[in-house]
């Protein structure tokens, strides 16, 4: 039971909920919202529930039908199961007749996750293969962060069936190098089963950098920022991964996910309150990097993510623009709000040239 007092099995009673899997519905807990209200309130004038949609939990309610009627609703009822309420309340009122919990879920973010899985649940039915990929335990793809906010928040509805249907599955051994550093940059992978190590070869030797797991990504890096391999992936235990071709992950992911601003836009926006984020080598940054921006090196843009505020906007910028589209596209993947400086600093750096 989760701190807001309510659990996957009270959520999988509810429609159109119980359509999703546990998975699913444990990744909705965190954005739900459970109010308590005494006996005699009135639910629907105490609380502003736009945009969201709301449940009878627990107790005996009494609504106001639209037609002017009323009924009386029984929390942990099939009748209760359905929503109370979609966006507001409107002119209607309510009484609750005991004390009563009710539920409430954002609309967007639920609709987000709902279409996702229909579309990962019509893929399975449409494939031929014997092994076929379960979209919905991709926990790394399917996190709520990153449909609502990350790396897929930005999709047209249109891609979803496209990429699903475009990623090729392939089984792995243990051993087995997936991606080499210094080879160009071909497919973007996602881990369906096992473990990963990720290294690169430092002063000749090779140094572990990371473990990924089932649902984790890899291998963006080099597709975004058109450039070579910057570590080498090697399979730590068999498994299958599903890889995405490069052309494909360019027309379906890189152009709609990668928000890029011209530096007058940029300025603005810092102005109102975000946050510059160098991901150049600090040597780079103390040389020239711009007031109040904080370093984040490329290599750790990964590590960082976590540690920045998911309710702020973030800026990145490098040298040409390169480096940092990389990392905006890893910082969005993460659920953090992460814009790019369009041709980075030299871009600016010429348009203030051709000014003067």
């Amino acid at each position: 039971m989760n701190m807001a007092g309510l659990d996957v099995q009270q959520l999988s009673r509810l429609h159109p909920l119980n359509s999703l899997g546990p998975e699913s519905l444990k990744e909705l807990l965190p954005i739900c919202q459970l109010d308590k209200f005494a006996r005699n309130a009135d639910p629907f004038h105490a609380t502003d529930w736009t945009g969201r949609i709301v449940y009878l939990l627990r107790g005996q309610l009494k609504v106001e039908q639209e037609e002017g009627s009323e009924r009386v609703l029984v929390g942990g009822h099939e009748q209760s199961n359905a929503p109370l309420l979609r966006g507001s309340a409107g002119q209607r009122s309510a009484k609750a007749i005991t004390d009563v919990d009710i539920v409430s879920i954002p609309e967007d973010p639920l609709d987000i996750v709902l279409t996702w899985d229909q579309l990962a649940t019509s893929n399975e039915h449409a494939s031929d293969s014997a092994e076929q990929t379960d979209w919905r335990m991709m926990s790394g793809m399917f996190a709520v962060t990153n449909l609502t906010d990350g790396v897929f928040s930005s999709m047209p509805p249109e891609h979803i069936h496209a990429l699903l249907q475009r990623f090729q599955r392939m089984p792995a051994k243990r051993g087995e190098t997936v991606i080499r550093q210094g080879d160009p940059g071909d497919f973007y992978y996602l881990i369906e089963s096992g473990r990963c190590k990720v290294s690169r070869l430092v002063a000749g030797t090779a140094v572990q950098l990371a473990e990924l797991k089932e649902g984790d990504a890899f291998g963006e890096e080099a597709l975004v920022a058109d450039a070579a391999r910057n570590a080498t992936v090697t399979m730590k235990t068999d498994g299958a991964l599903l890889r995405l071709a490069k052309s494909d992950f360019v027309e379906l992911l890189r152009a709609p996910l990668l928000q890029k601003l011209t530096f007058s836009e940029a300025d603005q926006r810092v102005a109102a309150g975000a946050i510059w984020i160098d991901v150049r080598f600090p040597a780079e940054y103390q040389y020239d990097g711009y007031p109040g921006a904080i370093n984040i090196p490329l290599n750790d843009i990964r590590q960082a993510a976590s540690s920045l505020d998911p309710a702020k906007a973030y800026i990145v910028y490098c040298q040409t623009g390169r480096r940092s589209s990389a990392a905006a596209f890893l910082l969005s993947q993460r659920g953090v709000h992460a814009a790019l400086l369009a041709g980075g600093m030299k871009a600016r750096a010429g348009a203030m040239e051709s000014v003067e």
